[in-house]
C-alpha cells in the first residue's frame, strides 16, 4: 500500500510543476506586489481539504489528530522557516518540484533541508527539538477552545474563502487571457503545452490533500500530506539502513520528484541549470534554515500551513502567520533592500537646457 504514496506524490509533483504552485511565491507576492494571485488559491486548497477531512472524519473513514500547540517552538520555527524559503528560492514542495526540473540550486537546498531536518528530529539535536516542542498549551484547536463542532470553523472559513475567490475571479476577468500556440492536439495540449492557472493548482492541491488522508490511513499511517518528516527519514535511512523508516510519506516525497520531472520533460522545461556561487551558498543556507525551522514548528508550508490549518489547529494557523512574517522580512532584506540601495546609488540624470 505504500506505493500509493509514490503514485499520489507523482500526481502532486506534476500538478505543482504545471501550475508553478509555490507557497513561497504566494507569501512573497502578497508583500512585494500586494498580489493575491497565488495566495487566494492556496486558501481555497485549505478550504477544500477542510471540508473533505471533516466529512471523512465524520463518516469514520479517517481519524485526524491535530498537533499539540507549542507556542514558542511554532512561532520561532515558523519565522526561521519563512526566512529559509526566501533564501532557498522555494518552500519544501517548491524545492522538490524545482529539483525535478533540473535546478541545481534547488537540489542543494533540498539536501541541506533534509539533512538538518534529520539532525533536528532524529540526530544530535533531537533532544533540543523534543524539549522545545514539549512546552505546550492545553487546547490544540480553535473548535476545542470554543466548544463547538469542527464544522463551525469549516463553514465560516469556507464562506470567507468563497468571497475572496469571487473577488479575485472578477479581477482576473478584467485581464486579457494569454493564449499560447499548441504543440500538441487534444489532451496533450492541456497536460503539457500550456501552463495551468493557479486556480487549477489550488483546487487539485486541495483534492490531492484529501486523497492523501485516505491513502495514508489505508497504508497504516494516520496523517495527510507531509514533507519535512519524510525528508528527514530519507537521510536517516541512508545513514542507518533502517528500512522501517521507508513508509508511505517517504514514497510521497520521492513521487514529487518523479512527477515534476515527467511534467518538465513533457513540456520541454527540463534542463540542468547551475547557479552562481553566491546563489548556491544562499540555497544551502536556506535549506539549513528550512530544516531547523520546520522541525521546531512541527511542519512546513504543507504540514502546517496546508494540513494543520484544515484541522483548525493552533499550530497550523500560528505557524502560517509566523512563516509569512519570516518570508516578508527575508523578502525585504534579500530582494527589496538591494533594489532600493541600487536605485539610490544611481546618479541623477543631468538636464541640459534646450538650444
Amino acid at each position: 500500500m505504500i506505493l500509493t504514496g509514490l503514485l499520489l506524490g507523482a500526481v502532486l509533483g506534476y500538478v505543482l510543476q504545471r501550475s508553478r504552485f509555490c507557497v513561497t511565491g504566494a507569501f512573497r507576492d502578497l508583500y512585494l506586489t500586494r498580489s493575491t494571485r497565488y495566495f487566494t488559491p492556496f486558501l481555497l486548497a485549505i478550504a477544500i481539504q477542510a471540508v473533505g477531512v471533516a466529512a471523512l472524519a465524520g463518516a469514520g473513514a479517517i481519524a485526524p489528530e491535530p498537533a499539540s500547540f507549542a507556542p514558542l517552538a511554532v512561532i520561532g520555527g515558523g519565522l526561521i522557516f519563512g526566512v529559509g524559503i526566501i533564501m532557498a528560492g522555494g518552500c519544501a514542495t517548491g524545492t522538490y518540484y524545482r529539483a525535478g526540473e533540473g535546478l541545481i540550486g534547488s537540489w542543494i537546498a533540498l539536501i541541506f533541508y533534509a539533512l538538518f531536518a534529520s539532525v533536528m528530529k532524529y540526530g544530535p539535536l533531537g533532544g533540543f527539538t523534543e524539549a522545545a516542542r514539549s512546552r505546550t498549551v492545553a487546547d490544540a484547536t480553535i473548535q476545542e477552545t470554543l466548544g463547538v463542532s469542527v464544522w463551525v470553523p469549516v463553514v465560516v472559513f469556507s464562506a470567507i474563502v468563497a468571497a475572496l475567490v469571487v473577488r479575485e475571479r472578477r479581477k482576473a476577468a478584467a485581464r486579457p487571457a494569454l493564449r499560447l500556440p499548441a504543440r500538441r492536439s487534444g489532451l496533450g495540449h492541456y497536460l503539457a503545452d500550456i501552463p495551468w492557472s493557479p486556480w487549477v493548482g489550488g483546487v487539485l492541491l486541495g483534492l490531492i490533500a484529501i486523497a492523501a488522508w485516505v491513502l495514508s490511513t489505508a497504508a497504516g499511517r494516520n496523517g495527510g500530506l507531509g514533507i519535512t518528516t519524510p525528508s528527514a527519514k530519507i537521510v536517516t535511512f541512508l545513514s542507518t539502513g533502517d528500512i522501517t523508516l521507508v513508509d508511505w510519506s517517504v514514497m510521497l516525497v520521492l513521487g514529487i520528484l518523479v512527477g515534476s520531472f515527467a511534467a518538465a520533460k513533457l513540456s520541454g522545461e527540463f534542463r540542468w541549470r547551475v547557479p552562481d556561487a553566491q546563489t548556491m551558498l544562499r540555497s544551502a543556507g536556506g535549506g539549513v534554515a528550512m530544516g531547523i525551522g520546520a522541525a521546531l514548528a512541527g511542519g512546513c508550508t504543507i504540514g502546517n500551513s496546508l494540513v494543520e490549518t484544515s484541522l483548525f489547529s493552533y499550530q497550523g494557523w500560528v505557524s502560517l502567520v509566523a512563516i509569512m512574517l519570516g518570508t516578508w522580512g527575508a523578502a525585504w532584506f534579500f530582494l527589496q533592500r538591494p533594489q532600493q540601495a541600487a536605485a539610490s546609488s544611481r546618479p541623477a540624470p543631468v538636464l541640459t537646457p534646450a538650444s
